[in-house]
């Protein structure tokens, strides 16, 4: 496949929409709106006896206190995915870690979004003051290892599922 055009119908300060017109082998060609996004990171962050999340409001789908893996947006310049999970973790939970390894790369929802999540196992833990950006409202929540499925039954964010389950097939 490949695209034939492009027009850009929002442009946001987190995401824009464009409509993309693509051609594919057979000569058929279809429209498509999408949503373009510039990624994620989200952490499983864990010790020997405790993993990390965070609990925080989300608007858009009328939570007030959504139950997640720390995580957040690709949107500093030249950033990799690694340097942003690992400031995002500082950021919401106030934690450093000294080994990182990257679980795997989710799209969120490919059918309307170029949306890619990383998701990463960050081990070898060291407190230290979380830095929260302006106007977020996070709870930090230390969930024993022995919880695990507890917190996967409870967690409705799919990032966080997905880590959380890919997490516990590691153990």
């Amino acid at each position: 496949m490949k695209r034939t055009s492009s027009r850009t119908t929002h442009e946001g300060e987190i995401v824009s929409v464009r409509i993309d017109e693509f051609e594919y082998e057979d000569g058929e060609s279809a429209e498509r709106e999408i949503v373009a996004h510039p990624g994620a990171v989200a952490i499983v962050a864990h010790d020997e006896k405790r993993f990390f999340m965070v609990r925080q409001p989300r608007e858009p789908v009328g939570e007030e206190a959504l139950l997640e893996l720390p995580a957040g947006k690709l949107d500093e310049e030249g950033e990799t995915p690694l340097q942003c999970a690992q400031r995002e973790l500082v950021e919401e939970v106030g934690v450093e870690a000294a080994d990182w390894r990257e679980l795997k790369r989710v799209y969120t929802s490919p059918g309307f979004s170029d949306e890619q999540v990383h998701l990463f196992i960050a081990t070898d833990l060291t407190r230290v003051d979380p830095q929260p950006s302006e106007g977020e409202r996070i709870e930090i929540v230390e969930v024993p290892l022995a919880d695990l499925d507890d917190a996967i039954d409870s967690c409705a964010d799919a990032k966080s599922l997905i880590g959380l389950l890919l997490f516990r097939a590691e153990r």
